[in-house]
């Protein structure tokens, strides 16, 4: 798309000089004569720049018509002209909100420098606005329910100090996202949110993922590498499934959090850091506790501040809202025209029994609009619900016993796919049988496969 200028100026030669060679880079111009025109033109048309003398004839001046550009919204670039510029014009310009500041008589090839550079910047400005935004969009928190409105508001107190938090709920909850949302309203939200999941580490590359290691500290290490601990220095690590962790590395975060120090692995020098840590888990570590799987001290180090998150089933309000957010996110990815899910449709969603929680209910909605060509969704175009939003598994319905074990299976296996994000290979080794045996199953209950 062509990038527009505004020349604001009361001297024909200079909006005509300008016009010509800004044309002649490329750029959509259009000018106006004074303040007032050039806050009637801006209300109705977007530009990229504007070239704005602070000397006008008549009417407003070029800093009040900045003022008054700033107040409407406007968010193009604006680049101020002077013939009489001094220090004090130039500050009141920038502090007004000025690109930049260029004197006459101007130099073109300056006046076309600071042009490109005002739309380059408004440019990485807009892309960077918009990806925090779709950011913002893949973590928004949805619900109304009671538990969701106490859920927001306890984030909000939290979320400026530098409290430790444990985070607990069942998988599929969303307990990533209350680690984001705690980070994203934190005064260490500019820096980076870190992750790892113990879980997802085989337990000998744990130790040295957290902490780093020395060149030569293991077979295999044929080069330093930093930990995740030294990578959140000064910004927020999260420790997914801590209930996983094994004996020896709590030994040693427990001491990180207690010296906020560390040695790599291989290394005898320790690393000082500042780390806000959030942890997470859908295990009762206090059961872990009490079979000695999970240190008591480290427990109450990581539990200043807990964090309950309740499963789908005690805010089934919440999921009409769940279904239209995902309905408007996957039709959007895939570029599809919205769903119109039908009233028995949302009822049998609401009354499911979601064992994975959010993530399985994302999981269905976005299977429906890939799979689904049709635009309006009843109740028997949704997977895996059957015809009435029971459970396939605890009916007496079906015709014979290889039917009713079909279903279970079909059940167990969403279940499980659910649980580790559609990841077959994690849920195939959770299950206990072979990658291939699982995806030969799903295909044969029609069920897909990422």
């Amino acid at each position: 798309m062509q990038n527009s200028i505004l020349i604001v100026d009361d001297e024909p030669g200079i909006r005509d000089t300008l016009r010509g060679v800004l044309e002649d880079e490329g750029f959509a111009v259009e000018t106006a004569i004074s303040g007032e025109a050039c806050l009637e033109i801006t209300a109705k048309q977007h530009f990229s720049c504007i070239l704005l003398d602070i000397w006008l004839g008549k009417g407003i001046d070029g800093l009040e018509t900045l003022r008054k550009l700033r107040e409407n919204g406007e968010e193009a670039a604006v680049v101020m002209i002077s013939g009489h510029g001094n220090i004090e014009t130039a500050v009141k310009s920038t502090k007004l909100g000025a690109f930049d500041f260029i004197e006459k008589p101007l130099s073109l090839e300056r006046t076309v420098v600071t042009v490109k550079n005002a739309v380059r910047q408004r440019e990485l400005e807009r892309v960077n606005a918009q990806l925090q935004s779709d950011l913002a969009e893949e973590y928004l928190m949805v619900g109304e329910s009671v538990a969701m409105r106490a859920l927001r508001k306890q984030i909000a107190i939290v979320a400026p100090s530098d409290g430790r938090v444990l985070i607990s709920g069942e998988s599929g909850t969303g307990k990533e996202l209350v680690a984001r949302a705690i980070h994203a309203q934190s005064k260490r939200r500019s820096s980076p949110f870190v992750e790892i999941n113990s879980a997802a580490i085989p337990e000998e590359l744990v130790e040295s993922e957290l902490f780093g290691h020395t060149k030569g500290a293991f077979s295999g290490a044929m080069a330093s590498k930093k930990g995740k601990f030294e990578i959140a220095d000064g910004a927020t690590l999260f420790l997914d499934e801590i209930g996983d962790m094994s004996p020896r590395v709590q030994a040693k975060m427990l001491r990180v959090l207690e010296e906020q120090r560390f040695e790599p692995v291989g290394s005898n020098t320790p690393v000082k850091v500042d780390v806000r840590v959030i942890s997470a888990t859908n295990k009762r570590l206090e059961d872990l506790i009490e079979n000695g799987g999970f240190r008591h001290d480290l427990f109450y180090r990581l539990n200043v501040i807990p964090f309950q998150i309740p499963p789908l089933r005690e805010r089934l309000e919440d999921v009409p809202l769940l279904i239209e957010h995902f309905n408007r996110k996957f039709s959007n990815d895939y570029a599809k025209k919205l769903k119109i899910f039908n009233d028995d449709s949302v009822e049998a969603l609401v009354n499911h029994v979601w064992l994975g929680n959010v993530r399985e209910l994302k999981n269905t909605i976005e299977r429906v609009v890939i799979m689904i060509s049709k635009q309006k969704i009843s109740v028997k175009d949704l997977p895996e619900l059957g015809t009435n939003g029971e459970v396939p598994a605890s009916s007496f319905r079906f015709p014979s016993f290889k039917d009713a074990t079909d279903a279970y299976h079909r059940e167990f296996i969403l279940h499980k796919l659910a649980e580790f994000d559609g990841n077959v290979t994690k849920a195939a080794e959770k299950m206990g049988v072979d990658r291939s045996h699982l995806y030969r199953r799903m295909k044969n209950l029609g069920i897909p496969g990422k």
